[in-house]
Protein backbone atom coordinates (compact mmCIF):
# COMPACT_ATOMS: atom_id res chain seq x y z
CA UNK A 1 0.00 0.00 0.00
CA UNK A 2 1.26 3.70 -0.26
CA UNK A 3 2.21 5.10 2.79
CA UNK A 4 -0.91 7.16 3.36
CA UNK A 5 -2.60 3.69 3.41
CA UNK A 6 -0.59 2.65 5.94
CA UNK A 7 -1.16 5.37 8.36
CA UNK A 8 -4.84 5.65 7.77
CA UNK A 9 -4.90 1.79 8.83
CA UNK A 10 -2.59 2.50 12.16
CA UNK A 11 -4.98 5.70 12.83
CA UNK A 12 -8.57 4.24 11.95
CA UNK A 13 -8.27 0.30 12.52
CA UNK A 14 -9.50 0.71 16.18
CA UNK A 15 -12.69 3.16 15.91
CA UNK A 16 -13.71 3.06 12.18
CA UNK A 17 -16.99 1.65 11.17
CA UNK A 18 -15.29 -1.16 8.31
CA UNK A 19 -12.41 -2.55 11.18
CA UNK A 20 -14.90 -2.98 13.67
CA UNK A 21 -17.55 -4.45 11.27
CA UNK A 22 -14.66 -6.59 10.03
CA UNK A 23 -13.39 -7.91 12.85
CA UNK A 24 -16.41 -8.80 14.18
CA UNK A 25 -18.37 -10.61 11.08
CA UNK A 26 -15.24 -12.43 10.30
CA UNK A 27 -14.10 -13.84 13.47
CA UNK A 28 -17.92 -14.94 14.21
CA UNK A 29 -17.76 -16.89 10.81
CA UNK A 30 -14.36 -18.39 11.67
CA UNK A 31 -15.73 -19.23 15.15
CA UNK A 32 -18.67 -21.36 13.94
CA UNK A 33 -15.41 -23.84 11.72
CA UNK A 34 -13.08 -23.24 14.21
CA UNK A 35 -14.24 -22.47 17.72
CA UNK A 36 -11.71 -20.39 19.97
CA UNK A 37 -9.38 -22.31 21.46
CA UNK A 38 -5.39 -22.90 22.40
CA UNK A 39 -3.59 -24.25 18.95
CA UNK A 40 -0.45 -24.95 18.79
CA UNK A 41 0.41 -22.53 15.96
CA UNK A 42 -1.24 -19.62 13.79
CA UNK A 43 0.23 -17.35 11.14
CA UNK A 44 -1.55 -14.02 10.02
CA UNK A 45 -0.42 -13.52 6.71
CA UNK A 46 -0.49 -10.09 5.02
CA UNK A 47 -0.74 -8.71 8.44
CA UNK A 48 -0.28 -4.79 7.63
CA UNK A 49 0.15 -2.99 10.74
CA UNK A 50 -1.24 -5.63 13.35
CA UNK A 51 -5.12 -5.30 13.40
CA UNK A 52 -6.04 -8.86 13.13
CA UNK A 53 -3.37 -10.22 15.67
CA UNK A 54 -4.49 -8.96 18.89
CA UNK A 55 -7.95 -10.81 18.23
CA UNK A 56 -6.23 -13.69 16.62
CA UNK A 57 -3.70 -14.11 20.24
CA UNK A 58 -6.59 -14.00 22.28
CA UNK A 59 -9.09 -16.57 20.45
CA UNK A 60 -6.23 -19.34 19.81
CA UNK A 61 -2.51 -17.78 21.45
CA UNK A 62 0.48 -18.50 19.54
CA UNK A 63 0.11 -16.46 17.06
CA UNK A 64 2.99 -14.80 14.46
CA UNK A 65 2.61 -12.18 12.00
CA UNK A 66 4.18 -11.91 8.55
CA UNK A 67 4.05 -8.90 5.87
CA UNK A 68 6.08 -8.21 2.50
CA UNK A 69 6.34 -4.57 3.98
CA UNK A 70 8.95 -4.01 6.45
CA UNK A 71 7.58 -1.00 7.46
CA UNK A 72 4.56 -2.66 8.71
CA UNK A 73 6.74 -5.03 10.72
CA UNK A 74 8.32 -1.83 12.35
CA UNK A 75 4.76 -0.47 12.98
CA UNK A 76 3.92 -4.25 14.83
CA UNK A 77 6.66 -4.34 16.87
CA UNK A 78 6.33 -1.06 18.13
CA UNK A 79 3.07 -1.83 19.29
CA UNK A 80 4.45 -4.74 20.97
CA UNK A 81 3.20 -7.65 18.47
CA UNK A 82 7.03 -8.91 18.74
CA UNK A 83 6.25 -12.47 17.09
CA UNK A 84 5.87 -10.58 13.78
CA UNK A 85 8.34 -11.10 11.01
CA UNK A 86 9.14 -10.08 7.17
CA UNK A 87 8.30 -12.58 4.55
CA UNK A 88 6.62 -12.83 1.24
CA UNK A 89 3.43 -15.08 0.44
CA UNK A 90 5.35 -18.04 -1.67
CA UNK A 91 8.30 -18.50 0.79
CA UNK A 92 6.70 -18.77 4.07
CA UNK A 93 9.06 -19.98 6.77
CA UNK A 94 7.68 -22.23 8.32
CA UNK A 95 8.22 -26.72 8.03
CA UNK A 96 5.58 -28.43 6.08
CA UNK A 97 2.45 -29.19 7.85
CA UNK A 98 3.45 -27.02 10.69
CA UNK A 99 0.54 -24.72 11.58
CA UNK A 100 -2.76 -25.05 12.42
CA UNK A 101 -4.72 -22.19 11.28
CA UNK A 102 -3.31 -19.66 8.89
CA UNK A 103 -5.18 -16.24 7.58
CA UNK A 104 -5.46 -13.80 5.21
CA UNK A 105 -7.37 -11.13 5.62
CA UNK A 106 -7.31 -9.07 3.13
CA UNK A 107 -4.52 -9.84 1.60
CA UNK A 108 -4.44 -12.22 -1.14
CA UNK A 109 -5.38 -9.71 -3.33
CA UNK A 110 -2.36 -7.87 -2.52
CA UNK A 111 -0.40 -11.14 -4.35
CA UNK A 112 0.32 -11.28 -8.09
CA UNK A 113 0.84 -14.74 -8.15
CA UNK A 114 -2.01 -15.76 -6.08
CA UNK A 115 -1.77 -19.49 -7.14
CA UNK A 116 1.54 -19.67 -5.98
CA UNK A 117 0.35 -18.48 -2.69
CA UNK A 118 -2.53 -20.66 -2.81
CA UNK A 119 -0.18 -23.65 -3.03
CA UNK A 120 1.99 -22.64 -0.03
CA UNK A 121 -0.53 -22.15 2.29
CA UNK A 122 -1.54 -25.83 1.38
CA UNK A 123 2.06 -26.89 2.13
CA UNK A 124 2.10 -25.01 5.90
CA UNK A 125 -1.32 -26.57 6.95
CA UNK A 126 -1.50 -29.61 8.74
CA UNK A 127 -3.84 -32.08 7.68
CA UNK A 128 -7.33 -30.89 8.37
CA UNK A 129 -5.59 -27.43 9.71
CA UNK A 130 -7.98 -24.41 8.99
CA UNK A 131 -7.63 -21.43 6.23
CA UNK A 132 -9.67 -18.57 6.16
CA UNK A 133 -9.11 -15.65 3.11
CA UNK A 134 -11.45 -12.23 3.08
CA UNK A 135 -11.12 -10.58 -0.19
CA UNK A 136 -12.91 -7.45 -1.87
CA UNK A 137 -15.88 -8.45 -4.61
CA UNK A 138 -16.33 -7.94 -7.82
CA UNK A 139 -13.19 -6.72 -10.55
CA UNK A 140 -16.28 -4.53 -12.30
CA UNK A 141 -15.50 -2.30 -8.36
CA UNK A 142 -12.09 -2.36 -9.20
CA UNK A 143 -11.06 1.65 -8.60
CA UNK A 144 -8.52 4.13 -7.26
CA UNK A 145 -8.45 2.76 -3.77
CA UNK A 146 -7.45 -0.34 -5.16
CA UNK A 147 -4.48 0.70 -6.99
CA UNK A 148 -3.37 2.99 -3.98
CA UNK A 149 -3.84 0.02 -1.82
CA UNK A 150 -1.70 -2.60 -4.44
CA UNK A 151 -4.18 -4.78 -5.15
CA UNK A 152 -3.94 -7.11 -8.33
CA UNK A 153 -7.57 -8.03 -8.71
CA UNK A 154 -10.72 -8.11 -6.91
CA UNK A 155 -12.57 -11.69 -6.80
CA UNK A 156 -15.45 -13.31 -7.43
CA UNK A 157 -17.07 -15.93 -5.28
CA UNK A 158 -16.44 -19.05 -8.40
CA UNK A 159 -12.87 -17.49 -8.97
CA UNK A 160 -11.63 -17.54 -5.33
CA UNK A 161 -13.02 -20.99 -4.40
CA UNK A 162 -11.96 -22.58 -8.05
CA UNK A 163 -8.19 -21.46 -7.10
CA UNK A 164 -8.44 -22.79 -3.91
CA UNK A 165 -9.79 -26.34 -4.90
CA UNK A 166 -7.19 -26.12 -7.38
CA UNK A 167 -4.41 -25.87 -5.13
CA UNK A 168 -5.67 -28.92 -3.44
CA UNK A 169 -7.63 -26.90 -0.95
CA UNK A 170 -11.11 -28.16 0.28
CA UNK A 171 -13.72 -25.40 0.31
CA UNK A 172 -15.47 -25.45 3.51
CA UNK A 173 -17.66 -22.69 3.79
CA UNK A 174 -17.54 -19.13 1.23
CA UNK A 175 -19.66 -16.31 1.43
CA UNK A 176 -19.90 -12.62 0.08
CA UNK A 177 -20.25 -10.15 3.13
CA UNK A 178 -20.84 -6.32 4.10
CA UNK A 179 -24.26 -7.37 2.24
CA UNK A 180 -26.61 -5.04 3.62
CA UNK A 181 -24.42 -1.53 3.12
CA UNK A 182 -23.59 -3.37 -0.29
CA UNK A 183 -26.93 -1.29 -2.13
CA UNK A 184 -25.31 1.82 -0.98
CA UNK A 185 -21.78 1.25 -1.97
CA UNK A 186 -22.41 -0.19 -5.21
CA UNK A 187 -23.62 2.88 -6.91
CA UNK A 188 -21.04 5.33 -4.42
CA UNK A 189 -18.07 3.71 -5.91
CA UNK A 190 -19.80 3.16 -9.72
CA UNK A 191 -19.91 6.97 -9.39
CA UNK A 192 -16.27 7.96 -7.94
CA UNK A 193 -14.82 5.40 -10.78
CA UNK A 194 -17.13 7.43 -13.52
CA UNK A 195 -15.62 10.94 -11.76
CA UNK A 196 -11.96 8.99 -11.94
CA UNK A 197 -12.27 8.64 -15.18
CA UNK A 198 -13.55 11.37 -16.59
CA UNK A 199 -11.63 14.32 -13.99
CA UNK A 200 -8.46 12.04 -13.17
CA UNK A 201 -6.01 13.30 -10.35
CA UNK A 202 -2.46 12.58 -10.79
CA UNK A 203 -0.68 10.77 -7.38
CA UNK A 204 -3.89 10.68 -5.87
CA UNK A 205 -3.60 8.41 -2.74
CA UNK A 206 -6.70 9.03 -0.73
CA UNK A 207 -8.26 5.70 0.19
CA UNK A 208 -12.24 5.16 0.68
CA UNK A 209 -11.31 5.34 4.35
CA UNK A 210 -10.31 9.14 3.89
CA UNK A 211 -13.27 10.55 5.25
CA UNK A 212 -14.54 9.46 8.53
CA UNK A 213 -18.07 9.12 8.77
CA UNK A 214 -19.81 11.28 11.94
CA UNK A 215 -20.09 10.03 16.22
CA UNK A 216 -23.64 8.74 15.32
CA UNK A 217 -23.16 7.32 11.08
CA UNK A 218 -20.05 5.01 12.88
CA UNK A 219 -21.30 2.89 15.10
CA UNK A 220 -24.51 2.16 13.48
CA UNK A 221 -22.42 1.45 10.28
CA UNK A 222 -19.83 -0.83 12.60
CA UNK A 223 -23.12 -2.99 13.95
CA UNK A 224 -24.58 -3.48 10.70
CA UNK A 225 -21.80 -5.12 9.28
CA UNK A 226 -20.32 -6.46 12.16
CA UNK A 227 -23.88 -8.02 13.28
CA UNK A 228 -24.34 -10.11 9.72
CA UNK A 229 -21.77 -12.70 10.37
CA UNK A 230 -23.87 -14.40 12.94
CA UNK A 231 -26.01 -14.73 9.45
CA UNK A 232 -23.84 -15.41 7.05
CA UNK A 233 -21.89 -18.14 9.17
CA UNK A 234 -25.04 -19.91 8.34
CA UNK A 235 -26.54 -18.57 5.54
CA UNK A 236 -24.15 -17.64 2.52
CA UNK A 237 -25.28 -14.34 0.48
CA UNK A 238 -25.41 -14.38 -3.25
CA UNK A 239 -23.53 -10.70 -3.51
CA UNK A 240 -21.80 -8.20 -1.03
CA UNK A 241 -18.79 -5.89 -1.27
CA UNK A 242 -16.62 -8.58 0.17
CA UNK A 243 -15.84 -12.14 0.12
CA UNK A 244 -15.17 -14.89 2.44
CA UNK A 245 -13.61 -18.42 2.18
CA UNK A 246 -12.93 -20.99 4.87
CA UNK A 247 -10.57 -23.98 3.67
CA UNK A 248 -8.85 -26.49 4.84
CA UNK A 249 -6.48 -28.93 3.91
CA UNK A 250 -7.58 -32.66 3.34
CA UNK A 251 -6.87 -35.19 5.43
CA UNK A 252 -4.81 -38.40 4.19
CA UNK A 253 -6.59 -41.30 3.73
Amino acid sequence: MEGVAYRQFLELERDHWWFIGRRRSYFSILERFLPPQPLDAVADIGCGVGGMLPELGARYGNTIGLDADPESIKICRERGFERSFVAGAHELPFASESHDLVTYFDCIEHIEDDRAALTEILRVLKPGATAFFSVPAYQFLFSNNDKVAHHFRRYTKSELTGKARDAGLEVVWATYVNVILFPIILPAVLALKAKERWFPKSGDARTNLTRKPSKLTNPLLAAIFGGEGKILRRIPAPFGHSLVMVARKPIKS
